[in-house]
């Protein structure tokens, strides 16, 4: 079993950042079995939609209403969401998600992001 938790979450201005972190757990063997990770969002009575991706080799996709504001980062056990010039829109909990190589998807519990404008 893999587990993630999600921090980083908060209430920020429109205009500002904010830096969201997920963190792996669990046995040696399944975290280095983690392929790719992503970043989601879910905004009320809307769909869970795609924020940010990275596989394990480092190759990044964005959604295109965060490109140019937000940066998505990896290490062996921790993705790092970079969020600049937010805007009233990004309001949404945030996910963390990993896709293992044997085809298990694991999320996290998610947090809170809400921008005032």
């Amino acid at each position: 079993q893999v587990q993630l938790v999600e921090a980083g979450g908060g209430a920020v201005q429109a205009g500002g950042s904010l830096r969201l972190s997920c963190a792996a757990s669990g046995s040696f063997f399944r975290i280095n079995g983690i392929n790719a990770m992503g970043w989601y969002r879910q905004a009320p009575g809307n769909q869970r939609e795609l924020v940010a991706h990275i596989t394990s080799g480092g190759r990044r996709n964005y959604a295109d209403s965060v490109k140019g504001r937000f940066t998505n980062s990896r290490d062996d056990t921790n993705m790092f969401l970079q969020m600049n010039s937010l805007k009233s829109e990004d309001t949404a909990v945030y996910y963390c998600k990993a896709e293992a190589s044997w085809g298990e998807v694991y999320w996290g519990q998610g947090t809170q992001v809400t921008v005032s404008s």
